[in-house]
């Protein structure tokens, strides 16, 4: 398969910011993992983090989720103040999910009833639970493994499922920590092709997406952040940020291109 971005939201949602974190420094032990970092996600874009282990990326993260708390600094989603806001309060009044890198689904439950677990959760109606766990089962293309344990399942299948749970409650900004890991390249492909899609169903969804795959990321971003040694060093589009020699520098080195 081709590139599969059609298209790249760069100028016209500035003013619409998503999530903005202001300022935000964390330290773990006295190691300090972030400092300063600002950073302005906007309505309906695809943004890709990069940068090397340890730097930062799942904790960004967790920071948006509500898992962890800065040290300094403040979040918004919606231009609302949302630091000291739950999990399950941004979860339910801001529509945040994640797809996380590892986990996320019940090994022994089937396909079929990991979704309707999670549908059970954010779903009111029993008649709309099932109507939705259906229709999540046919568009990630899950009916032959259906009524197949996840621990049965391929990577690429599993991912799909983790996918698929995280979207039941239908979210406005979506997280992705490192989903094309141990994919092959079909899967991949695949992958990509449905977050564009999130995107084209949904022009205000946002998704952030954190791999160390960066030319599959970038194929898909409208935008991404580089991080190295605590602070974001280069953002901008995908040929921004491949020009871009702090970029170079800390993360891709000469060599590296997106075709």
């Amino acid at each position: 398969m081709g590139l599969v971005k059609k298209f790249y939201i760069t100028k016209f949602k500035e003013e619409r910011p998503k999530i903005e974190l202001k300022n935000i420094s964390l330290s773990f032990n006295k190691r300090q993992i972030l400092d300063n970092i600002s950073l302005t996600i906007r309505e309906g874009e695809i943004c890709g983090l990069l940068g090397p282990n340890g730097v930062g990326k799942s904790t960004i993260f967790n920071i948006i989720i509500g898992l962890l708390n800065p040290d300094y600094g403040e979040v918004f989603i919606n231009k609302k103040k949302v630091t000291n806001l739950p999990i399950y309060k941004r979860a339910l009044d801001f529509g945040v999910s994640i797809v996380p890198q590892s986990g996320g689904i019940f090994s022994d439950l089937t396909c079929y009833q990991n979704l309707n677990a999670i549908a059970d959760l954010v779903i009111k109606e029993k008649k709309d639970r099932n109507f939705k766990v259906e229709k999540m089962i046919a568009k990630f293309e899950l009916d032959a493994v259906k009524n197949i344990k996840a621990k049965h399942l391929s990577g690429g299948q599993k991912k799909r499922v983790s996918i698929a749970m995280a979207l039941l409650s239908n979210p406005k900004i979506v997280l992705m920590d490192e989903p094309f890991q141990g994919l092959d390249l079909m899967s991949t492909n695949y992958l990509q092709e449905t977050i564009v899609n999130l995107q084209t169903e949904d022009i205000n969804r946002c998704c952030v997406i954190s791999d160390h795959a960066a030319r599959d990321l970038l194929k898909i971003s409208d935008r991404a952040v580089v991080l190295a040694n605590k602070k974001i060093i280069a953002q901008g589009t995908p040929k921004d940020l491949i020009n871009n020699e702090q970029a170079k520098s800390f993360y891709f080195g000469e060599t590296f291109n997106i075709n």
